[in-house]
């Protein structure tokens, strides 16, 4: 009972934020500095935005540069303010400045905000301590982080990694159980598709996850290291697997119609969705997995797809569905991967270089916040606000990357402080003794954490009643900027939403045409390893997922897409059918892989004549997204058809259906472009990037 508790994710999650808080409040309240207490308290937060509160390689050198920019962003803010700069352009002069951050990697990228929230605290500070106390008060809260972080690291080692294993193996699950309820519904892929897509979108963000704790790993060669990659490169196996469709709704019905085969196949399903989220509670706990046999089951599939010869699906299923239970009965993955690719980090000169040109995503991105930050604190100057500071607070914690996750975060921030400082007047008002209160605090803390990865805007409203009580311990003041807060938090919201709207928008509806050439680059890349370099499983592999990854990259797009005001439904229409056929298309990719790899392909001649026919589509469908004009590729269409009339082995079956779908792709290409928005970035020639 104690592991379910211990290791579960949210529980050890708001153990360690809990305590890396509280510590230092109750060291400085036994010695009586109860305000220097909450004051370090505030630090921890700044490290959490810089993404130090993850192991890494290198982490003390990471803390350390974090720790760096705090002080740096304090003592910069001081001077410019001492020096008679207004705070608009103080603000504006550092978001620029560390800006550069994110063009060194995404996870440095992280610093920019975190560096302008240490700004903030600090000039919640000015005038009330000297100009010292800040800078030192960051460096002994950092110091502390990065000392408790790898002290708790240290005793839950591997956790990060163990809890993104188990959620990938219950993602697994869930995609499998769903794709195999729907089996009579993928007659209509407008209903049956969609929740499929959406559970295979969250599978290859976990998988995306696991990759980036690979990363962090310091010691792969460690027993215990070597077990949870093991597991993952099953993970992938079971994702190569579970992810392959058929796609043959007419022999899908006529076999249910002449046999019980469809209670078979859920039966069959069931008993593997189980397995899966049974493996992942024993990587979660730390629990060795049972024995697991399934040969029963998989009899009773046989047996169907012996007494349904001439029917593809027994046979498809039986095949696939004995594969993932010699995966899960093994525990050892099929073929053996090549896991550490790296992180793409520029040098920092090279970084400066490249952010200091207008094109720079990172410097668009640094100049919309530090802008935002500017007409905060204008705002405020003009409310008579000498520290606005709650204004700037609110626009950092709410600005997001995209339109769709600003605007739920706002939603949520804004609900939840407003309930929040409701709360926070009526216990205020109680008077209670400093220990009940503190004590009080303690335990919304606690439960404020335990449910902010699901319920952000609920944990606010907990998050609030301690910003409230903190500003009474600090300030004397909690209950006199109740209402002035609630205001700073709706002022903050509407900033944000609007610089997210008019300041360089990155809308993902004029980056469709853009994603779906690179999902179509890689599908191209793939089929041409797959034709000519079969024997190298490690790569192949590889290939693979970055197909998974780019159509994945498409649906999130087009998820966002649908969110942004003002877009063409018609055109959003059309690329959601041309998405839908690249999905089963990827899924035919991922069928052909595991015959290419596990049984005999093709003859040279004709592997040769259909990676032609297919790179002839693909580059037909690239140039349909890429340039104007009305189609004319209808006779080179018909130049793609292969020889064979009758494919005979189920590699070209596989290939016959990828080719179909890349003709209704570009059928759906021709439409879409006459849909398109006619200004701005969708009217942009050139796709392709620059290597």
């Amino acid at each position: 009972m104690w592991r379910r508790v211990i290791y579960h994710p949210e529980v050890n999650y708001a153990l360690r934020q809990t305590l890396v808080l509280c510590l230092p409040i109750a060291l400085a309240w036994s010695l009586g500095e109860l305000r220097l207490g909450f004051l370090l308290s505030l630090v921890p937060a700044c490290c959490n935005i810089g993404g130090l509160d993850t192991p890494h390689k290198r982490f003390f050198k990471r803390l350390a540069i974090g720790g760096l920019l705090f002080t740096v962003s304090s003592l910069l803010l001081q001077q410019l303010l001492f020096w008679s700069v207004p705070l608009p352009a103080c603000l504006l002069i550092l978001a620029l400045l560390f800006g550069v951050t994110a063009e060194i990697s995404p996870l440095h990228g992280r610093m920019l905000p975190a560096a302008m929230v240490a700004a903030i605290f600090t000039l919640s500070l000015v005038g009330v301590y000297p100009q010292w106390y800040a800078p030192a008060i960051y460096i002994i809260g950092t110091v502390w982080y990065g000392l408790f972080t790898y002290v708790w690291f240290r005793l839950w080692q591997e956790q990060p990694m163990r809890e993104a294993l188990s959620q990938l193996y219950r993602e697994l699950a869930d995609y499998f159980e769903d794709k195999y309820s729907l089996l009579t519904q993928h007659t209509n892929p407008e209903t049956a598709l969609p929740p499929l897509l959406k559970r295979q979108q969250q599978v290859m963000d976990t998988i995306t996850l696991v990759y980036q704790q690979i990363y962090m790993i310091t010691d792969l060669k460690h027993p215990r290291h070597k077990r949870l990659m093991q597991a993952f490169q099953v993970a992938l196996d079971l994702q190569e697997h579970i992810t392959v469709s058929l796609h043959q709704p007419d022999e899908v019905q006529k076999l249910v119609e002449e046999s019980h085969a469809e209670a078979v196949i859920r039966f069959n399903a069931k008993i593997i969705s189980q397995r899966l989220r049974v493996l992942a509670d024993n990587i979660l706990y730390h629990q060795r997995p049972t024995a697991f046999n399934m040969d029963n089951e998989l009899s009773a599939l046989a047996k169907i797809a012996h007494q349904h010869p001439d029917n593809p699906v027994g046979a498809f299923c039986y095949y696939h569905f004995s594969r993932i239970a010699h995966l899960l009965s093994s525990q050892c993955p099929l073929y053996t991967r090549s896991l550490m690719q790296g992180q793409n980090i520029l040098p920092f000169w090279r970084a400066l270089k490249s952010y200091c040109s207008l094109k720079s995503v990172a410097l668009r991105n640094s100049a919309r916040l530090g802008i935002t930050l500017a007409v905060g604190s204008g705002i405020g100057t003009v409310l008579d606000l000498p520290k606005p500071y709650w204004i700037l607070l609110t626009i950092m914690l709410v600005s997001q990357n995209g339109y769709n996750a600003t605007r739920i975060r706002i939603q949520h921030r804004a609900l939840g402080t407003m309930f929040g400082i409701i709360a926070g007047a009526g216990i205020l008002q109680l008077h209670y003794p400093q220990n009940t209160m503190l004590l009080l605090m303690l335990v919304i803390t606690l439960c404020s954490y335990l449910i902010v990865r699901k319920n952000y805007g609920i944990a606010v409203i907990g998050f609030t009643i301690t910003a409230v009580y903190t500003l009474q311990i600090i300030a004397l003041s909690g209950m006199d900027i109740l209402v002035p807060r609630l205001i700073d938090t709706v002022i903050g919201c509407i900033l944000v939403f609007a610089s997210t709207i008019w300041l360089w928008p990155q809308w993902q509806s004029g980056l469709l045409r853009k994603n779906a050439h690179d999902a179509l680059e890689s599908y191209q890349q793939h089929l041409r390893m797959m034709f000519d370099m079969t024997d190298n499983a490690p790569e192949l592999s590889y290939t693979r997922m970055k197909v998974n990854q780019a159509h994945n990259a498409l649906f999130t797009s087009l998820n966002q897409a649908m969110q942004e005001p003002g877009f063409n439904s018609r055109y959003l229409t059309d690329m959601r059918l041309w998405i839908t056929h690249s999905q089963f298309l990827v899924e035919h990719l991922n069928g052909m892989t595991v015959i290419a790899r596990d049984q005999y392909v093709l003859v040279p001649e004709l592997s040769k004549a259909y990676l032609n026919s297919c790179e002839i589509a693909i580059q037909i469908c690239q140039q349909r997204l890429e340039y104007d004009g009305p189609s004319s590729d209808t006779s080179m269409m018909q130049i793609i058809e292969p020889a064979n009339e009758l494919p005979e082995t189920l590699m070209e079956r596989h290939i016959e259906r990828v080719l179909s779908h890349l003709k209704a792709m570009h059928t759906i290409s021709s439409l879409a472009w006459q849909q398109r928005p006619h200004h701005g970035i969708w009217l942009k020639r050139k796709l392709r990037d620059n290597n």
